[in-house]
């Protein structure tokens, strides 16, 4: 997400609170905060894909994502 998008959400959030927004500008925001979520929630699966869990013991294991139903 670019610098600009994230000045755009920014600007939204306070006319928001400011007043009301048009149907149109709910709905930029709408999809501006769902693009900056989808990239935040890669970038942190990313981050956590690459953790290694070091034991006092010496060793390691990497951080694996749970399986639905356990």
């Amino acid at each position: 997400m670019t610098d600009e998008k994230i000045a755009r959400i920014n600007e939204l959030a306070k006319k928001s609170k400011a007043g009301e927004l048009t149907p149109a500008e709910q709905a930029e925001q709408k999809a501006l905060r769902e693009e900056y979520i989808a990239g935040f929630r890669r970038s942190l699966k990313a981050q956590l894909d690459n953790t290694v869990v070091l034991n006092p013991d010496g060793t390691s294991y990497r951080l694996r994502q749970k399986r639905k139903g356990h």
